[in-house]
C-alpha cells in the first residue's frame, strides 16, 4: 500500500511539472498575486496591508481575471478540440443552457419571495408589541387624566396599583418580560397645558442596549412630569416574536469614532458605525419536510432613537435584525418589507437577469456557430468519399481549422493517397494467412493421430498453439508390441521457423527410435544433438524429454535434454524427472544420460512444456511448478484426459484472459 501511495505522489509531482513547464511567467505572477490576496484576507497577514485598501482589491480582480481568461482558453484548446466534446457543447449551449438559467432564476426569485416573507414577519410582530407598549402607556394616562378631572388627586403610584392597571400590566408581563413603567411626579402633571404634549412610540437604544419604548406628555430632554413604558428587548422577548421564523437576533450599533479599528467599522447608505450589541432568541428552526424545504437566511434594518448619556436623543441608528426560515412555515402569510436592503437587493437580482439574457444570447451564437462549423466539415468529408466510391484516390479535403475535424481531413486525405498501397498489402496479408493456414494444416500431420494402445497404460495428450503454427511438439512411438517411446519438447522461438524446425526433430526422432536396435535413451538424444547441431543456425535449439516404457519388465527409461522436469505422482508423492543434460542442437559434443525409474500400478507420468509455467496473473505472479505440481496432486485420481484438461483450464482461469503468450503441450500416462 505504502508503495502504491509513493507511486501516485511521484506521478502527481511528475504532472504538477509538466503543468509548470506549460505555464508563462505572466501565468505565474498572476497566480502569485491572486493567492497573496487571498491569504491578505483570510489570515492575520490582513492587519499589515488594511492599508492598501481597494487597491487589494483591484489587484486580485486584475489576477484574477487574467487568470480566468487564461484557463478558459486552455479548457477551449482541449475540449473543443475532439469532435465529441464540440457537439456535446453545441448541445449544451443550445438546449441545456437556457434551460438551466430559466431553472436559477425561479430559484432566485423564490429565495428573494421568502426573504421578503421573513422581514415582514419580523417587523410585523415588533411593530404589534411597540403598539401594545403605546397602548399600555395610553391607558396609564387616560388613568392620570381622569383621577385629574375628578379632583380626585392620588399619587400616580396608588392609580398604577389599583386592580384594572395592575391586572393590565401582569397580563401584558407574560409577552413583554421586564415590562416596566416610569410615572410622573404627581397625576397632575398629565394633560397639563403649560407644556406641549408629544406621543412617542417606538425602539430605542441606550448603551448597546435596545428597548421598546412609549412616552407620554413631557419630553424626553427631562424626566419631570414624564410618563413612559419600556420593554427591553432580549433572548426572552425575541422567543416569542414572529413564532414562523427560526432564530432570530437584533444587532445594534453606535457611530463611529476616530479610535475605532477600521475592521469594526461598517458603512450603510454613507454612514460608519460600529456594532454596540446584540440580542438573540433561543429557539431552533423548524425540521425540514421535504427536499425543497430548505433553510433561507434573511435580514432587514430597523430604526432606533439614539439616546445619549443626558438623557437627549439626537440621532436615530439602525438596527440589523438578521433570521432564518423554512418555506414551508411562511406560505400562509405574506409580507413584503425589507428595510433598506430593498433597493440593493433589486438592483442585484436587475444585473442577474441582465446577466442570464446575456448569456442566453451568448449561448445561442456559440451553438450555431460550433454547428455550422461542425456541419461543414462533415460535407466536406461526404464528398469525399463519394470521389473514394467512385475510384477517384487524387481528391483532397480543404483543410478549414486546426482542431480535431482538420486533422480528420488530413488523415483523410494521407488515407486516400495511400489507399492502393493499403489494398495490395491486403492482398499479401490474405495470401500469407492461407500459407499459414496450410502451414498448420501440415503440422496438424505431424502429431499423432491416434493415441498407440499399449497394455497397462493409458495416454492423452493436448497441444495448444499460442499462434497459427506451434513450437511445441510431442509423440509417442511404438518400439514394438510391448515398448513406447514418449517425446515432449520445445523449440526456440514461435511462428514458421519453429515449425520447420518442429517438423526436422519429429523427422530425426522417429528415424532414430524405429531403428534404435539396442540404443539406450540418452544415445538416440546424441543423435539428434548432432543432427540439429549440423542442420540449423547457431541461435536454434530444442528442449526435449525423450523416454521409453516396456510394459513387459515395467521399465520407465528416460532422458531430459533441458525441458521442463516432468512428474511422477507414486502414492501422493511428486518426483521430477530432470536427469539428463543440456539442450539439444546448441553444442556439437554434449554428454547425455539415462536414467531409470519404477512404475508402480497406478502411477501417473505428466509431461508439459513451459507454456504451462509461465502464464501470469493480474498481480505479476507465474503460475510456477509448484502450482502445477499441487495442481497434479488434486487430479491424479482423474481419467488422464480430464487431467490433462484440468491443467489447462487451470492454468488459463490464472492469466484470466484468452489470449495466450506461449503454446501449451502437456502428455499424460498412467501406468496400470
Amino acid at each position: 500500500m505504502a508503495e502504491v501511495a509513493l507511486r501516485t505522489f511521484v506521478f502527481s509531482l511528475h504532472r504538477v511539472h509538466a503543468f509548470w513547464r506549460t505555464t508563462t511567467p505572466t501565468d505565474r505572477t498572476a497566480a502569485a498575486v491572486a493567492i497573496f490576496c487571498v491569504l491578505a484576507w483570510t489570515t492575520q497577514l490582513g492587519t499589515y496591508v488594511s492599508k492598501l485598501g481597494a487597491w487589494l482589491v483591484v489587484l486580485f480582480i486584475v489576477a484574477a481575471g487574467y487568470l480566468v481568461v487564461r484557463f478558459a482558453r486552455w479548457a477551449r484548446r482541449r475540449l473543443l478540440w475532439g469532435l465529441r466534446n464540440r457537439l456535446i457543447v453545441a448541445y449544451v449551449f443550445i438546449a441545456v443552457v437556457p434551460v438551466v438559467l430559466l431553472i436559477a432564476m425561479v430559484a432566485l426569485s423564490a429565495y428573494l419571495m421568502y426573504f421578503q416573507f421573513g422581514a415582514h414577519l419580523l417587523q410585523d410582530d415588533l411593530n404589534d408589541r411597540i403598539t401594545e407598549v403605546a397602548g399600555i402607556a395610553g391607558t396609564i394616562e387616560s388613568a392620570l387624566e381622569s383621577s385629574h378631572a375628578r379632583g380626585a388627586f392620588k399619587e400616580p403610584k396608588s392609580i398604577v396599583q389599583g386592580p384594572g392597571i395592575s391586572a393590565m400590566l401582569e397580563h401584558a408581563r407574560k409577552e413583554l418580560p421586564g415590562l416596566d413603567v416610569h410615572l410622573p411626579a404627581a397625576a397632575a402633571a398629565i394633560g397639563s397645558n403649560e407644556r406641549p404634549v408629544r406621543n412617542f412610540s417606538g425602539l430605542v437604544q441606550s448603551g448597546g442596549s435596545l428597548w421598546i419604548e412609549a412616552v407620554v406628555s413631557g419630553t424626553r430632554d427631562s424626566s419631570e412630569g414624564e410618563l413612559y413604558v419600556r420593554v427591553p428587548v432580549t433572548s426572552a422577548l425575541l422567543q416569542g416574536l414572529a413564532p414562523d421564523l427560526g432564530p432570530v437576533q437584533l444587532t445594534t450599533f453606535r457611530p463611529a469614532t476616530n479610535s475605532d479599528r477600521a475592521g469594526d467599522v461598517l458603512s450603510l447608505n454613507g454612514r460608519r458605525m460600529v456594532r454596540s450589541g446584540q440580542a438573540v432568541s433561543l429557539r431552533a428552526l423548524q425540521p425540514r419536510r421535504g427536499w425543497y424545504d430548505i433553510e433561507i437566511s434573511g435580514g432587514s434594518t430597523l430604526d432606533a432613537v439614539l439616546l445619549n448619556e443626558n438623557g437627549t436623543t439626537t440621532d436615530t441608528m439602525p438596527v440589523i435584525a438578521g433570521f432564518s426560515l423554512r418555506p414551508s412555515q411562511v406560505n400562509h402569510r405574506l409580507f413584503a418589507s425589507l428595510g433598506l436592503l430593498g433597493d440593493p437587493l433589486v438592483v442585484i437580482l436587475l444585473l442577474i437577469g441582465f446577466f442570464f439574457l446575456a448569456l442566453e444570447v451568448a449561448a445561442l451564437i456559440t451553438g450555431i456557430v460550433l454547428t455550422r462549423t461542425i456541419t461543414a466539415a462533415v460535407d466536406d468529408l461526404y464528398e469525399a468519399t463519394r470521389h473514394v466510391r467512385q475510384g477517384d484516390f487524387r481528391h483532397r479535403i480543404h483543410v478549414r481549422q486546426r482542431d480535431q475535424l482538420g486533422a480528420l481531413a488530413e488523415s483523410f486525405n494521407a488515407m486516400t493517397g495511400s489507399l492502393a498501397e493499403l489494398i495490395e498489402g491486403q492482398r499479401q496479408r490474405q495470401k500469407l494467412e492461407n500459407e499459414l493456414t496450410i502451414a498448420r494444416e501440415v503440422q496438424g500431420q505431424l502429431f499423432p493421430h491416434e493415441l498407440p494402445q499399449m497394455p497397462g497404460l493409458e495416454l492423452a495428450a493436448i497441444c495448444r498453439a499460442a499462434r497459427v503454427v506451434s513450437g511445441d511438439y510431442y509423440d509417442f512411438v511404438k518400439l514394438g508390441s510391448s515398448k513406447l517411446g514418449l517425446a515432449i519438447a520445445d523449440i526456440s522461438g514461435k511462428g514458421i521457423s519453429a515449425a520447420l524446425l518442429m517438423a526436422s526433430l519429429q523427422a530425426a526422432l522417429r528415424g532414430q527410435a524405429i531403428s534404435n536396435g539396442h540404443r539406450t535413451t540418452a544415445q538416440v538424444v546424441e543423435v539428434l544433438n548432432r543432427h540439429l547441431f549440423f542442420n540449423t543456425s547457431d541461435d536454434r535449439y530444442a528442449t526435449l524429454f525423450y523416454a521409453e516404457y516396456d510394459a513387459t519388465s515395467r521399465s520407465f527409461s528416460y532422458t531430459n535434454a533441458g525441458h521442463c522436469a516432468p512428474f511422477l505422482v507414486t502414492d501422493g508423492k511428486v518426483k521430477r524427472l530432470d536427469e539428463g543434460g543440456t539442450v539439444v542442437g546448441l553444442f556439437d559434443h554434449a554428454d547425455y544420460r539415462q536414467v531409470s525409474v519404477p512404475t508402480e500400478h497406478g502411477a501417473l507420468f505428466v509431461g508439459f512444456s513451459d507454456g504451462l509455467l509461465e502464464p501470469e496473473n493480474v498481480y505479476g505472479e507465474e503460475f510456477g511448478g509448484a502450482r502445477l505440481a499441487n495442481e497434479v496432486l488434486r487430479l491424479r485420481d482423474a481419467p488422464v484426459k480430464e487431467v490433462a484438461e484440468g491443467l489447462l483450464s487451470t492454468v488459463e482461469q490464472w492469466a484470466g484472459t484468452q489470449e495466450q503468450a506461449d503454446d501449451m503441450t502437456v502428455i499424460v500416462a498412467r501406468f496400470r
